[in-house]
């Protein structure tokens, strides 16, 4: 399941007079009875106060016509008929108790319980209803003596309405959809407590339709005396009926929810409305491997509490597609969330899908709160998914990796030696596989990003493999600087909601000991897993409780102000697109985005966002542009021995490569979106912080285009089309004074300290990962550079100059000054598209894959120039 996944559409706020019966004079005699589900509510009367005994009621048929203004007249009215069921009888003239039963209950409890029922019509039609505790569900609500229209302002939306289309609330008709009617005052007053009800969950109320359905008599006598003398006056009134439609206020134009009239958000500030957002700890995990390495049915048992049968039974419940479950191997990234949260007790509790009272993120999220979420992505791991496992790796910039090995590893190897000594005809699957998770452990270590190894699959590995295994991961860990962490102790997790404390004890000293180093790249923790008997789950729960989580993140992460002052304030990578509705997260066709806007996904690098704000989105195309295309929409058929992803992997990819139109060529364009919905792991919020990863509901602003002097009609300007690898963006205060724009390059140039760069060859096609972008790119320069770092800082020389700067020739007193060494240049150049990249940032180049390679052969670099 993704962290985007949205439900089926709920239930359109539909008015029911629109499906309502007419007689032949074109009049409505009832509406349909109140559905028992949707966003309908009936009501006879809102009042916070018994109703007045009437001496008469008499209903007739009101206009059925379809008005948007408040119809107040009735002097349309055909005919006054009386409803026998109705009168009062005159003689006693007592109220029908059916329609105008007193309340002995206080104000505030009636009002408390008119707003739950509020509430929960607004979640009606929502696709995904938020869950909550009791005491999140009780409204700030005016006390008995305070005035109701000092109460009418709305508030702070409630949290979770964001996405609500609203609640219809038809005042003055009974459950069985009879037209009752209320008198004028009571009318009024009923509506007064409805704006009171819809403010305090931060809503507004437009009376959408008011009909005259009767009349009604009553005395105006309220002394016994007065009775007595007879001198009470009747008084007569028509009776109406009212429809009001309750929706969550989004600014100050409240009528239309797409161009709401918000003013710019301050909240963007740090430490401004931040009960809006999510502030539970966060820590984001990516979990890779070879295809065999166990991910999924580890993490399928990590976030329900149910063991493996040995069959693969744990990752049915993480796996999106049928031949996912057919094969067993995924190949799409996947998205877990758990709680973990001290109550107090001996044992922390983990808040996941293994607790009964757990059936929604939403529900994590709450029970969590002041504690931790983890979210964990699983990913593909077999080298023809290798973007997929570079998304998870590189995309979503996780805090930590999850490297997860077999115990079995090295039995496999020593029985591929046996196969391939008496055989050589063809390639035994295992010797691949040994491959793979050589290379998968290396590409984690070359990424430079804190990992955690997990070794699974105990209960089928002998004492043999398993020190194989950890023999073969300790000396590349040991080979890369890092210092590995044994915590291989296979104690069984009983509890599948809470945290062994003994485990927990295990792991303090080593979480005290990154904690000190101030590197989260110094220590390897190392842990041994079955997701069948159990073994190593507790142990891993509280290594996921306690992981350092690194600083949050900033504009001068990479590099200065001095170096860089186009750094706007707010980043937000897009790593997926989905074709929803920005409102309400409902399936729209393409050719609809203009109108229902769209829903972007992915993590905020840096700044604040929060509803309501006007953002850039970008760089797109020009729009007659046609030679640039998506990734996704260029055919990629696959080469035998390389990744069906990679551009070269086949006759007709090279030719298309070799034609393919450099970036510089095609100029970035930026465009104006508002934000109108947040989610951040399926928590709908009103603001993001640094870091925190989510799904944005945005909706273009399209410049008008002036037709004044075309005789002709033109077509409407399409909406832009977004694309993996664009960036939200808010410009910061300095650009907008200076008038500098975002950058779109075209091009970058990276510094590499890995030596067998110097294999990558001029002109050649290779895939670039930057952040979100995932981009094909050509190969322009690859030049040795030393680097001398002293006193004075960095003196840079190319090599064709390394005969005057040799070691050889460099004096005693210069070497002593300078430290040395040599790095490679590589200019990349762009094709299809410009794109956003950042100075400072992390750059993955990968070559197309061979028989004899693993294809997740990788440089691992950072970004030093930008070319726009």
């Amino acid at each position: 399941m993704s962290v985007f996944t949205f439900g089926t559409e709920p239930t359109r706020v539909s008015s029911p007079w629109l499906r309502s019966v007419k007689t032949e004079d074109d009049t409505i005699a009832k509406l349909e009875a109140e559905p028992q589900e949707g966003a309908i509510e009936y009501k006879l009367h809102l009042l916070l106060r018994p109703r007045r005994p009437y001496q008469l009621i008499g209903t007739a048929s009101a206009s059925g016509s379809v008005r948007d203004d408040i119809l107040s007249d009735c002097d349309s009215l055909s005919a006054y008929v009386t409803a026998p069921s109705l009168l009062t009888d005159p003689k006693n003239r007592k109220p029908s108790n059916e329609y105008y039963a007193t309340s002995t209950e206080s104000r505030r409890l009636r009002l408390y319980h008119l707003t739950t029922q509020l509430l929960w019509r607004l979640k009606q039609s929502m696709t995904n209803g938020p869950l909550g505790t009791t005491e999140s569900l009780i409204p700030k609500l005016p006390a008995d003596s305070d005035d109701l229209r000092a109460a009418i302002q709305p508030g702070t939306l409630w949290q979770g309405l964001e996405e609500s289309r609203g609640a219809l609330y038809e005042i003055g008709v009974s459950d069985d959809g009879t037209l009752v009617g209320l008198p004028d005052d009571e009318m009024e007053e009923s509506l007064l407590t409805l704006q009171v009800m819809a403010a305090s969950l931060g809503c507004v109320v437009k009376v959408t339709r008011r009909h005259c359905v009767g009349e009604c008599e009553w005395s105006n006598s309220s002394t016994k005396r007065e009775k007595s003398q007879e001198s009470s006056t009747v008084i007569r009134e028509k009776l109406f009926v009212a429809e009001a439609l309750v929706t969550p206020s989004r600014g100050k134009d409240t009528a239309s929810l797409v161009a709401a009239e918000t003013p710019s958000s301050p909240s963007t500030k740090p430490g401004t409305n931040l009960e809006s957002a999510s502030l539970t700890e966060q820590l984001r995990i990516t979990l890779t491997g070879p295809t065999d390495g166990g991910k999924s049915t580890l993490l399928g048992t990590l976030s329900t509490g149910i063991f493996d049968n040995g069959a693969g039974r744990s990752r049915t419940f993480l796996l999106r597609h049928r031949h996912e479950l057919t094969s067993g191997m995924t190949t799409s990234l996947s998205h877990v969330l758990i709680g973990y949260k001290d109550n107090g007790l001996e044992e922390n509790q983990i808040y996941s899908f293994s607790d009964r009272n757990i059936d929604s993120w939403e529900a994590i999220h709450d029970s969590s709160r002041d504690g931790r979420l983890v979210f964990v992505s699983d990913s593909a791991g077999h080298p023809r998914f290798r973007r997929t496992i570079l998304r998870g790796l590189v995309g979503w910039a996780p805090h930590w990796t999850l490297l997860c090995l077999t115990a079995n590893d090295g039995e496999l190897k020593i029985r591929t030696t046996a196969t391939t000594a008496t055989s050589h005809e063809e390639t035994d699957p295992a010797l691949v596989e040994v491959d793979h998770a050589k290379a998968h452990l290396d590409l984690c270590l070359k990424l430079r990003m804190p990992l955690v190894i997990v070794i699974t699959k105990l209960d089928v590995a002998t004492t043999a493999s398993f020190r194989s295994t950890l023999t073969k991961v300790l000396t590349a860990v040991k080979s890369a600087g890092r210092t590995p962490k044994l915590l291989i102790k296979q104690r069984v997790q009983s509890d599948p909601t809470r945290v062994p404390a003994i485990d927990e004890d295990d792991v303090q000293p080593l979480i005290s000991a990154m904690t000190k180093s101030g590197n989260l790249l110094n220590f390897v923790p190392i842990v041994s897993t079955s997701a069948v008997k159990g073994e190593g789950i507790g142990m891993l729960h509280a290594l996921l409780q306690n992981l350092p989580i690194p600083s949050t993140p900033t504009a001068r992460d990479y590099i200065g102000a001095a170096l860089n002052p186009e750094q706007p304030d707010a980043v937000f990578h897009i790593d997926d697109k989905f074709s929803l509705s920005a409102l309400y997260g409902n399936p729209v066709k393409d050719e609809d985005e203009a109108k229902h806007g769209t829903v972007v996904a992915g993590y905020l690098r840096f700044g604040h966002l929060a509803v309501g704000d006007r953002i850039l989105v970008g760089p797109f195309p020009p729009d007659d542009d046609s030679r640039a295309i998506t990734p996704e929409e260029r055919g990629s058929p696959g080469g035998e021995g390389l990744s069906a992803s990679h551009p070269s992997s086949s006759e007709l990819g090279r030719l298309a490569m070799r034609n393919a139109v450099p970036a510089s060529a095609i100029q970035g364009e930026w465009y104006n979106a508002r934000i109108v919905t947040i989610r951040n792991l399926r928590l709908p919020v009103r603001l993001l912080e640094p870091g925190q990863a989510g799904t944005i509901g945005i909706i273009f602003e399209m410049p008008e285009e002036d037709l004044s002097d075309s005789i002709f009609e033109r077509p409407p300007r399409p909406t832009p089309k977004v694309r993996k690898g664009m960036v939200l963006a808010m410009p910061s205060k300095h650009m907008l004074e200076t008038g500098l724009s975002l950058q779109a390059a075209s091009g970058v140039t990276g510094v590499f300290e890995d030596a067998s760069a110097s294999s990558l060859i001029q002109g050649s096609i290779v895939k670039v990962y930057i952040a979100s972008v995932r981009a094909s790119a050509r190969i322009v320069r690859v030049s040795p550079t030393w680097t001398f770092q002293g006193v004075h800082g960095a003196v840079e020389t190319e090599d064709d100059d390394h005969d005057v700067f040799s070691m050889e020739k460099l004096d005693g007193a210069l070497s002593a000054r300078y430290e040395h060494s040599l790095v490679y240049e590589v200019q990349l150049d762009l094709l299809t598209h410009r794109e956003w990249i950042e100075m400072g940032s992390q750059v993955v180049i990968l070559e197309g894959g061979s028989r004899d390679k693993s294809g997740l052969e990788s440089f691992v670099g950072k970004v030093v120039e930008i070319v726009e």
